[in-house]
Order: structure tokens, then sequence, then C-alpha cells
């Protein structure tokens, strides 16, 4: 009796100046990708974490949410002079920002996806990275809070009309991070005042728990924090950084990583063997392991294990950047940013590495859903030419590439990783369809974007000329992301310099001619 496979499949939303579409995700019986949801215009979207719901915000004022599964719209908001919007974890709340008119005007709404009513209002007054969104939740939306002046408020998340149920009183926090599953505890970073150090604390949730933290670090030389829970919420990783390095061996300053437990078991900094910066850290699925990127170029690679212990030395190169797929079995290491784009793969399971490639000029890196493939991407404002896709095997190999005139976003659909099969009889089941990969990896989907130029993952690319980011002024990229072409106008030193030298060639000539 056939074995019926239920695993979700995979899902890519792709957009452009012209809107977003969704793609269907690999592998590809031809070669290209199918088209799920048609070209819908829009300045931004994005899905919720768990993948249900899909936010589109298709102009100045109006932001639909659709249903992944049917790609219906189930519902569309007007809120004039929108600066930023996002979904909570599970797509029951949408969150927006409005440019305010005066302190008295609540610009954060926090409202009901189902039914469209409105259930909290309050005020802020700029949207960051630290302060929004303002309103945190956990991964299953049990627990809400939002940091405000001295102190972190708590939420109903089946009833905000009762307002604030809970107030953990904290002078001086800067930062918060709620852990994500289970929502149990909350990490606050308070910086330096007064002569005394900075710290990171962690708090439990709940209107019972105790004011006093269950876990605390202290930091001198510190500007700014990163926090990272891992799953379970029993440890946080605290990536430190401080804008001077008194060693005076980095102009950009030190950093230092930190490990603390909410059972307060440990408390101290991760034992890294070679001096520099740390580039970058990630917890694998299982929460029980964590890799890390660090010291002077070239990085160095390490696992550790919850207790700081190295686990598996993943060497060293122009690596900048660590991503664990979702199974907890491969690992990517790769130099993105101002590095030249090498890209190492690993088994984590059997400690050996199964290939090497390079992905240039990538911005963004993601592993899919089910972990057996890998997705890089080059996107416009940060780069305003070679913009494309690239999609690798979990081994390194190139499966699909293809490149665009201009390109904002590429992201996976959010899918849980218990959905897929287990993680080697998925790999099997890729590796034995038997696709003519030479003739057709890398081909691009025939859309209907005249802007997509689909190109085989064997013939080598002639690259565009470099344009400074100079070049173009903050005005035309604004006005290019959201949709609207730049103006082909000559500013006015151009003008000015191309008359300049007009004349200095007609001068040149002049003299040539008298000179004969």
């Amino acid at each position: 009796m056939a074995v019926v496979d239920t695993s979700p499949s995979l899902e890519i939303l792709v957009r452009g100046p012209d809107g977003f579409t969704v793609w269907t995700g690999p592998p590809y019986s031809n070669g290209q990708p199918g088209i799920k949801l048609e070209r819908i215009p829009c300045s931004n979207a994005k899905f919720s974490e768990d993948g249900c719901k899909l936010m589109v915000m298709k102009s100045d004022s109006v932001i639909s949410i659709y249903d992944c599964k049917s790609s219906k719209e189930l519902r569309s908001f007007e809120v004039p002079n929108i600066l930023g919007a996002t979904l909570s974890p599970s797509g029951t709340y949408l969150q927006t920002f409005q440019k305010a008119s005066s302190p008295q005007e609540k610009n954060v709404i926090l409202w009901k996806t189902e039914t469209g009513e409105s259930v909290y209002h309050l005020f802020q007054k700029n949207m960051t990275k630290t302060t929004w969104p303002s309103i945190r939740f956990s991964s299953d939306e049990a627990v809400a809070c939002r940091m405000a002046t001295n102190e972190i408020q708590f939420f109903d998340t089946g009833d905000f009309s009762k307002g604030i149920v809970n107030r953990l009183r904290i002078p001086g926090v800067a930062a918060v991070e709620l852990s994500k599953s289970p929502g149990t505890h909350v990490a606050v970073f308070v910086p330096e005042s007064k002569g005394i150090p900075a710290s990171v604390q962690i708090f439990v949730c709940g209107k019972d728990s105790q004011s006093q933290p269950v876990a605390r670090r202290s930091f001198f030389r510190c500007s700014t924090v990163q926090l990272n829970w891992n799953s379970g919420s029993t440890g946080l990783l605290v990536v430190v950084q401080s804008d001077v390095d008194k060693t005076n061996q980095s102009y950009y300053g030190e950093s230092k990583l930190n490990y603390l437990t909410t059972d307060g078991t440990h408390e101290g900094v991760v034992p890294l063997s070679k001096e520099g910066p740390v580039h970058d850290v990630q917890w694998s699925c299982s929460g029980s392991e964590f890799a890390a990127v660090y010291g002077f170029m070239p990085a160095k690679a390490t696992v550790f294990d919850k207790k700081c212990n190295p686990l598996l030395e993943l060497g060293t190169g122009p690596y900048n950047t660590v991503r664990w797929n979702p199974k907890g079995k491969f690992l990517c290491l790769a130099g993105f940013g101002n590095l030249p784009g090498d890209m190492a793969f690993w088994d984590y399971m059997e400690k050996r590495q199964l290939g090497t490639t390079k992905a240039e000029w990538s911005v963004t890196s993601e592993w899919s859903p089910d972990g057996c493939y890998f997705m890089t991407a080059t996107t416009a404002p940060r780069l305003q030419v070679d913009n494309g896709i690239k999609i690798f095997h979990h081994n390194g190999s190139l499966y699909f590439k293809q490149m665009f005139d201009k390109l904002y976003q590429a992201e996976w659909k959010p899918e849980s990783p218990y959905s897929f099969g287990n993680i080697a009889e998925l790999v099997k089941s890729v590796d034995s369809l038997k696709i003519e990969e030479n003739k057709k990896q890398g081909q691009g989907s025939k859309s209907s974007n005249p802007s997509a130029k689909s190109t085989s993952a064997n013939t080598p690319q002639k690259p565009a000329a470099y344009r400074p980011p100079h070049a173009k002024t903050a005005e035309a990229i604004q006005a290019e992301l959201f949709g609207r072409g730049p103006t082909q106008e000559m500013s006015k030193n151009a003008l000015k310099n191309m008359k300049k030298r007009e004349k200095q060639k007609e001068k040149k000539a002049a003299e040539a001619t008298s000179g004969s």
C-alpha cells in the first residue's frame, strides 16, 4: 500500500517593483517554479511566523490580510499615514504604527484580523529596532508584553480590553526580548548609567512571579547587546558590543559572547579560542547546542553544547554568518556583506563537510523549512545591480538561479519543520529525483515579470557595471522601493561637470589646430 505524503509544499515569496508573487518551491520537475499566487501590486509583504497568514501593504493606507492555504484575501484595513505594520506569530493580531500629530494621539493600534476591530491603542514616539513591534508575543501567543519607561507591561492575550494586567518595574530598561517557545521568561538590557555597569537580567513572566531576576550579568564597556533565546527558553546568548576597543585591535570596537541560563547554573563568558569580534551566533532547533563564528579574519567557527563545551570545530575561513537548518542536521557557514560570499556546508550529525561554493553579493540567506535547500538573494536597495535568487542543495551544489533587473524581497513561506518527514529520508528522496539538471538547473520561471532574466547555472555572466551608493539620492532609492520609477534627470553638478569637460575638449582641439 502506497504511503500518502502529507508534508506541505514549499513556497517562496518574491517581490519586485511591480509587486509580489508566490512561487511553488523545489523540487521542480521541469526546472522551473510554478506560480501559486499571481502578481499583486504592493509596497511590502510579510508572512506571519507560522506561515498561516500573509500581510500585504498595497498602498500608503491599505493593508490586506491573505489566507496562505486558499490564497484568498480575508480582510482589508485602511490606516491613514501608516509607517509600519506587523502580524502576531499566529496571525491573530495586526499591529500598525502611524505618524502621530500630537503626543495625545494614540498612533499604535492592535487589530484583530478575524473581526477587523481594534482591541488596543497606545502612543509611541518613534519606531526603532528595539521598540518595534511595540507589543511582543510569544510564539504560541500565550504571553504579550511591551517595554515602557522604566517598566515592562504585560497583557491578557485573550482579552486586551483588560489593559495592563501586570507590571515589572526595571529602572533604565532599554531593550526587551521575550522568550518564544514557551514564553516563560523575558530578558532585559539596562545600559550603563552614572558609573553603574550595564546589565542583562532574566525575569519570569506571570502575575505571581517575583520582581527579582533569576539570572543577571553585568558588563563594563557595553554600548549595545543582541539577545538570542534557545528553543525551550532555558538559555540566553548575549552578544555584548562596545563602540571602542581598548586594545586598539579593531576599528569597529570589541564584542564578547555571554551565556545565561534560567536556572542560574551558568552566568559567564563563552570561552572562544580566537581573539576578535563575534560575527554571528545561532542556536540549533533542539536548543541544546549553538554555533558561533568569531575572531579576526580568517574567522573561526565552533559548535558548543549548552554548558559551553566545544563539540565540533568547523575550521577557519572568510566567514561572518552561520545558518543552522530547521532540522538541526546541516549547517552553512558563509561570508556575506563585505566578504566574497564563500559558503561551506556541514553535516553536523556525521561531523563532516559536505561541500563548498560561492554566492557573491548575497543580502539575505535562509534554509527552507524542510531543511533540504538553502536560498540566497541579492536585493535592492542594499545592492542595485546583479539582483537575483539562488537555491542550493544541502551539500552546496547549485539547484536553481534566476536574475532580476530589480528584486526587493525573496523569502520562504514559514512552515513547522515537524510537519515534514525525517531529514535523512527527505534528502534521499530529493537525490533520487531523476532530473536533467545539467540542462535545466538554474533556469528561471516563465513568469509574467518582464524584468526577470532566466540564466543557466553553468553559463557565466558578464558582471554589470558598478554603481556607487552615492550615485543615486536617497529619494530615488525610496521611490524605487515603493514601485515608482527613478527620475532620469541629471543633477545640477553633473550637468555643470559635463559642460566643463566639453569646454576642455574644445580648448584642447583648438590648441592642437593652432599648433599644427
